[in-house]
């Protein structure tokens, strides 16, 4: 059984190692009839860490933990959940209608 929670310990791993916060890294690990599924929750200050550059990291990260699940017979997803209160504007709080007058419809 000690291999069914590698694919988790070794995605916390590598995680911790590449964030400024560590202590928030959050794996859950949850099995059904597509295979694994690993949840991931970073603190907000570090996504960009995590996400990469036009999300080079997250690819890589992906990558990786599949081919941890492939050495042991499993089909292994990577889901990066968005930190609360979802992505930060660029602009600072718009409200939709504003955005929408943006795009000059």
């Amino acid at each position: 059984m000690a291999n069914a929670v590698s694919d988790q310990e070794f995605l916390e791993f590598l995680i911790k190692s590449l964030v400024d916060h560590p202590e928030d890294v959050k794996v859950t690990r949850k099995v059904d009839e597509m295979g694994v599924l690993l949840s991931l929750k970073v603190n907000p200050e570090d996504m960009g860490q995590i996400i990469g550059r036009a999300g080079s990291t997250a690819k890589a990260i992906r990558t990786l933990v599949r081919i941890v699940g492939l050495r042991n017979h499993a089909r292994v997803n990577l889901k990066i959940e968005e930190p609360e209160g979802g992505r930060v504007s660029s602009k600072g709080d718009t409200s939709t209608d504003e955005s929408l007058g943006d795009l000059n419809l």
